[in-house]
């Protein structure tokens, strides 16, 4: 258990500094990462007479960051003491509206016309994911989106994507071509040499059955790479 030194409570601060109060009167963009997370807990610990600020801060010391937070198991959460498994869901949750305001849901006929508009959609949802994902954008004649669709989710390290699982839905769909996207758990967008690989075969198997493979688009933290860009598509 990581423990945290007890401060006051946050009833004993004086009443412009609470952080609920303070969002009040200033607004949430006045409040401090901890602060924030101090609002979402709610309340500290009895028996160890830490208070929810007490709390914030240990869960960002033991994360660094709100990002990687966000990105935190059940188990991971409890291993601060006092924060049990009904205060770790609820910033779970916090979390995860917060990447679903952020991430709009795709819409039939919207249109990305680069790479970086597609890394500005999905970053907030795959850069600080623990497993491999792989999705593309149906596209019709016109480049207007048709839809989104899953095609696999791997493990740490790989994602295996078999063309079958990738053009079987583009085919029922009549789409006329698709941007590929997935994003890599360690940050580092770099395309590997299976990237650049399985990029190859699935734009081979696009062209013999007329259906374009626009882009492959690896998605890090904070950055991303189009296999497009890198001459990858030709």
């Amino acid at each position: 258990m990581i423990e945290y030194t007890p401060s006051k409570t946050i009833k004993d601060w004086p009443e412009d500094e609470r952080p609920r109060e303070k969002l009040l009167k200033k607004g949430a963009h006045s409040l401090s990462d901890g602060e924030l997370l101090a609002i979402i807990l709610r309340t500290g610990d009895g028996t160890t007479k830490q208070s929810a600020m007490d709390h914030a801060r240990a869960l960002l010391i033991r994360f660094g960051t709100m990002r990687k937070l966000s990105s935190a198991g059940i188990s991971e959460i409890c291993e601060i003491k006092g924060i049990g498994p009904a205060k770790a869901a609820t910033i779970i949750a916090a979390c995860e509206m917060g990447k679903r305001i952020e991430k709009a849901p795709i819409k039939h006929g919207d249109i990305f016309r680069c790479s970086e508009d597609i890394y500005r959609h999905y970053h907030s949802t795959m850069r600080g994911s623990k497993k491999e994902s792989f999705l593309a954008i149906l596209l019709d004649s016109k480049n207007k989106v048709i839809k989104e669709i899953d095609i696999s989710t791997g493990s740490l390290t790989a994602s295996i994507v078999h063309p079958r699982e990738l053009f079987n839905p583009a085919i029922k769909e009549s789409a006329a071509a698709m941007i590929l996207i997935h994003n890599h758990p360690s940050g580092d967008p770099t395309p590997s040499r299976e990237d650049i690989e399985l990029t190859k075969r699935l734009r081979d198997a696009g062209e013999l059955l007329g259906i374009k493979v626009l882009d492959h688009i690896i998605i890090g933290d904070g950055h991303h790479v189009s296999l497009a860009e890198l001459g990858y598509m030709k």
